[in-house]
């Protein structure tokens, strides 16, 4: 069973990596879709939810698309609480992954501009990364130990 969770893992990490060269493909050196032709909220409740990030259409429709992609293989399979717990915390992995994955190969940034102060977007850090990874990498640990406790 471990063994399960564990290739479960590296592929959602291998889908980080393509989910991360793909938004390097479209959004390139202008990160959280600043110059892509999309609707933005940058003001509101939604937003300061969001940690101050706007809320663009772009996000809207790519995490949707990402969501529908990890639930597609419920259409034929079996869906129970604890698949679903697990889907979510292998979600939350990728999201967080492909967000780091993102500055690691993107040529415009790399390892050597990720900290505070170089991304707009991410305001709020604790050490070496932003805040926000820590809540996911929190949330998506979560899930998967609910996965095996259901």
């Amino acid at each position: 069973m471990i063994f399960h969770l564990a290739v479960y893992i590296v592929c959602a990490a291998v889908l980080a990596v393509v989910f991360a060269l793909f938004e390097i493909q479209i959004e390139g050196k202008d990160g959280w879709a600043t110059k892509l032709p999309c609707w933005r909220k940058e003001d509101g409740l939604i937003v300061k939810l969001s940690g101050g990030r706007p809320i663009t259409g772009y996000h809207i429709v790519m995490v949707t698309f990402v969501i529908l992609i990890f639930h597609f293989p419920f259409l034929f399979a079996h869906w129970t609480l604890a698949t679903e717990f697990l889907v979510l915390g292998l979600l939350f992995e990728t999201f967080l992954l492909e967000d780091l994955f993102w500055f690691v190969f993107n040529p415009y940034f790399g390892l050597k501009r990720f900290k505070k102060g170089e991304i707009w977007w991410h305001t709020r850090w604790w050490g070496p990364v932003p805040s926000l990874y820590y809540y996911m990498a929190a949330v998506s640990i979560l899930f998967m130990v609910l996965s095996k406790l259901v």
